[in-house]
């Protein structure tokens, strides 16, 4: 029987291990640090061996094939010792795909904008009666769902559809990964540690997911992004496959034009903001390859729900609109986020911050924001940045001090912004976890 090694037991490496399973591998997860435990009780049931709070080398080192965490670098020492073995070393994504079967394969990247995106090209797809499911950096692990499609007889179901939202780490430990449709939202400097400090290597990422695409694939791109442009001009051979290209021309009065006759209004949605218009004419254009109509994608336009946590209207409490974005975790997010604001704005921003250049968003904070709230340990960068539009800013370091604060500087007609621009992990778990006690903190004044 083939050894195969797990390395992480979060959502993607369970995933992976009920595939490997599935196939017949003796599967071994390995975690560095400790495995939750609703995972430790599906791999149990599973019969799949696992261990924790470091890895047993020795076992690793017997392995045919290794499956990483998009969370592990390729730098890590567990990585290393594999690769001085000889021992092939993919992700999850590229595991899912080479045992996927025969289906139709959308993959969608980008600094911003992936989960809302994702969520849209779903919703548009499922309101049309496409058999589509939506994984990868978003809910269910891909190898999750390919091994369900193994245990029920469908992995040679051609109608499948995968909507896959692909990080930059994902994408980097693919090999023969191929789209048949592949979106490239944006780029924009993120996740640089990563990358040694170097841009052109984070953008050599994000191409990844085009790397292997044929003629009758479909490339999705964004026209007006400065990044993406340059890297076409200097590698015009990055894409081997059909290229749209989609211009903020095509996005005028809350329509999305598509080619000289079809105008989809997404002024009247939940989507808010001209970078949400984009995504949206994204989202219409891979529909409209898979064969949707203009009537369905209408339709579905209209009953779209805004995902948690991204630009989501949480209440409206005596007449002041609180709006939970805490994803928005850099500045780029932020500067979509102030730039669809069209009501005074107490912004709440702050976290771990990441070495941010806030200077993008002084003229916004200046036009529309109307008061500062700051939420985080260490604030002094944001203090510093901001000092000099001269608004009044608070600091705070719980959820619900930050909500008393910015009750205390909005009036009915305002709106109050949680974008924090930061990571979360100073005082919550993680994004999602700042986002629900946001809310939490929010509803308790109702």
């Amino acid at each position: 029987m083939k050894k195969i090694v797990i390395l992480g037991s979060g959502e993607s490496g369970t995933g992976a291990a009920l595939l490997a399973k599935r196939l017949g591998y003796d599967v071994l997860v390995s975690d560095q640090g400790a495995i939750n435990d609703v995972y430790k009780t599906e791999l149990d049931a599973a019969g799949i061996e696992w261990e924790e709070n470091g890895h047993t080398f020795k076992k690793l080192l017997r392995a045919r094939l290794a499956v990483k965490s998009p969370g592990i670098p390729g730098t890590a020492p567990v990585i290393l010792a594999l690769k001085e073995k000889g021992i092939e070393t993919i992700g999850e994504i590229e595991f899912a795909y080479r045992h996927a079967g025969p289906c139709t394969i959308v993959a969608i990247t980008g600094t911003n904008g992936k989960t809302t995106t994702t969520g849209l090209v779903q919703h548009i797809l499922a309101h049309a009666g496409l058999p589509s499911r939506m994984a990868g950096n978003v809910g269910n692990a891909f190898a999750r769902l390919v091994a369900y499609d193994l245990a029920a007889g469908r992995n040679q179901d051609k109608s499948r559809v995968f909507v896959l939202e692909t990080s930059s780490f994902q994408l980097d430990d693919t090999l023969k990964f191929r789209p048949n449709i592949a979106v490239l939202l944006n780029i924009t400097p993120d996740h640089l540690d990563r990358y040694n400090q170097e841009m052109h290597q984070y953008v050599q990422s994000k191409f990844r997911i085009a790397q292997n695409q044929k003629r009758g694939d479909a490339f999705i791109t964004n026209a007006d992004d400065a990044a993406i442009n340059a890297y076409l001009k200097e590698h015009p051979e990055a894409v081997h496959c059909r290229m749209e290209k989609v211009r903020r021309a095509a996005l005028k009065n809350g329509y999305v034009r598509i080619g000289r006759q079809v105008a989809f209004d997404v002024a009247s949605t939940s989507l808010r903001g001209p970078h949400n218009y984009f995504n949206a004419a994204c989202a219409i254009r891979v529909a409209l390859r898979l064969g949707v109509s203009t009537m369905n994608i209408t339709k579905a336009l209209s009953s779209y729900a805004t995902p948690e946590h991204r630009m989501e209207k949480v209440a409206v409490i005596n007449g002041v609109t609180w709006i939970n974005d805490s994803k928005a975790t850099n500045v780029d997010s932020v500067y979509y986020a102030l730039q669809s604001m069209d009501t005074p704005t107490v912004w709440i921003v702050g976290g771990q911050d990441k070495g941010n250049d806030y200077t993008p968003l002084v003229p916004l904070v200046r036009k529309r924001v109307k008061a500062i709230v700051c939420l985080g340990v260490d604030n002094s960068e944001i203090l510093k940045f901001f000092k000099k539009t001269k608004k009044t800013i608070l600091e705070t370091q719980s959820a619900e001090a930050a909500v008393e604060a910015a009750a205390g500087l909005s009036e009915s007609g305002d709106s109050v912004l949680l974008s924090p621009a930061c990571a979360s992990f100073d005082l919550f778990q993680n994004y999602e976890h700042r986002g629900r006690m946001f809310k939490e903190a929010v509803l308790k004044q109702k």
